[in-house]
């Protein structure tokens, strides 16, 4: 009897530490959990929706425009201990020319139709893609806009991001469960 016992507390401690294994590997190599804060990506993400991170993707392609990416905060950004990953959509591509002119954002001369945002929604200036100034994103680097650029920190202050700070594509929401789904593809 203490000899069944004691392999059956063998055969859980085995199953437990395969099973830790395995999150572990997917964690680190596949895919992660992660929280947007605050209202930079409204309407499309709320504040505290939890979402899943495909970390694999962007070794075998690059990041298009219209994906949503979390980076890692570039250095220039004072970052707390929990808050070092940004949650961002991509809007410029490297060798784009990108200009944000009359509250609208400019693509190589085109103007960007973001259906996906409100018509009231405005892109406002930062202080590194100014009014009017027309920026040619530099090789291996992305110009990511949050969706509520009102009240959004991102390229248009700090400029574009190296691409080795992109952790990965946002793909799928889990949290609140209303809004649980695939996170939809953006084509311009």
């Amino acid at each position: 009897m203490l000899k069944k016992v004691f392999f059956y507390f063998v055969d859980t401690i085995q199953a437990l530490v395969f099973a830790a294994s395995i999150f572990i590997l997917l964690y680190l190599f596949v895919a992660q959990p992660n929280q947007v804060n605050g209202r930079s990506m409204m309407p499309n993400f709320i504040d505290k929706s939890l979402l899943l991170t495909d970390k694999i993707s962007y070794r075998a392609g690059e990041p298009k425009r219209g994906d949503v990416v979390v980076f890692k905060a570039p250095p220039s950004e004072p970052c707390a201990e929990d808050e070092c990953e940004y949650i961002k959509r991509v809007i410029g591509l490297p060798g784009d020319s990108v200009k944000v002119q009359g509250q609208k954002v400019y693509i190589n001369g085109q103007l960007l139709s973001e259906k996906y945002l409100p018509l009231d929604f405005v892109t406002n200036p930062g202080g590194y893609f100014s009014e009017g100034r027309e920026i040619i994103v530099p090789q291996s680097q992305y110009a990511l806009f949050g969706d509520n650029r009102s009240h959004s920190r991102d390229s248009r202050e700090f400029g574009p991001i190296e691409i080795n700070l992109i952790v990965g594509r946002a793909f799928f929401v889990y949290w609140p469960v209303p809004e649980a789904g695939l996170v939809p593809k953006v084509t311009y």
